[in-house]
């Protein structure tokens, strides 16, 4: 599993990534969620009472990721079959994808037509991006806090420190202390992504995305050093 035992950098690096892409795809593709692509049936159901751009994406988002997490599972399965390991090579393929939306992007620029061919592309590539990201989530990196979904994160929170301070045996609390110690890095780590993905876009367009594709490309690089 690599640098999936690495109970940090990992989810912290990933949920920023998270953060930072879905919001950029947020602001730049008409209200267009990459990682959170159930989303964007709550967008699509507001066009029933006012005009949206981009309605061709968010149609074709989900079948999209389906298809994304399918063949990112058959990849994982194939390097498990051959002993190899999946993490980081899981890491770089997304950092190859989340450079391939960069291009995408920058090639769309300026997007005046949610509904045009390459901004429709634009927005798939993203989908696919975050669809290795959650794929990852839900296998090589199971063991981690969820990088992708944080109401659960942050549902898991409130939870154990009401536990914890409402009171539990005292051999329930390192385990709550464990666990909220777990998930509240990655909460951060996406809350700041979001932001940073919003000022990014802002000042740097679609090109923006070179940092959360390099953070991804790091954590892929050591993810394969012992």
């Amino acid at each position: 599993m690599g640098s999936a035992t690495e109970p940090r950098l990992l989810p912290v690096g990933l949920a920023f990534t998270a953060g930072f892409v879905d919001t950029l795809g947020f602001v730049a593709l008409f209200y267009f969620f990459t990682a959170h692509v159930t989303g964007n049936f709550v967008v699509l159901g507001s066009a029933l009472t006012q005009p949206l751009h981009g309605l061709i994406a968010k149609v074709l988002a989900l079948p999209t990721f389906i298809i994304a997490v399918g063949a990112v599972r058959l990849y994982g399965r194939s390097l498990e079959q051959r002993g190899v390991a999946a993490a980081p090579r899981l890491l770089a393929l997304e950092a190859v994808f989340l450079a391939i939306f960069m291009a995408l992007g920058c090639f769309a620029t300026p997007l005046t037509d949610g509904d045009a061919p390459i901004a429709v592309v634009t927005a798939l590539g993203g989908v696919v991006a975050m669809g290795v990201q959650n794929a990852g989530s839900r296998t090589v990196f199971a063991s981690l806090s969820p990088t992708t979904v944080m109401t659960g994160n942050v549902t898991q929170l409130v939870i154990d420190t009401v536990d914890l301070v409402a009171g539990v045996p005292a051999a329930g609390v390192p385990a709550l202390r464990a666990r909220i110690r777990r998930f509240w890095p990655p909460v951060i780590a996406f809350t700041v992504g979001a932001g940073c993905g919003a000022l990014g876009f802002k000042l740097g367009g679609f090109l923006s995305l070179l940092v959360p594709t390099l953070v991804v490309l790091g954590l892929a690089i050591r993810a394969r050093l012992p």
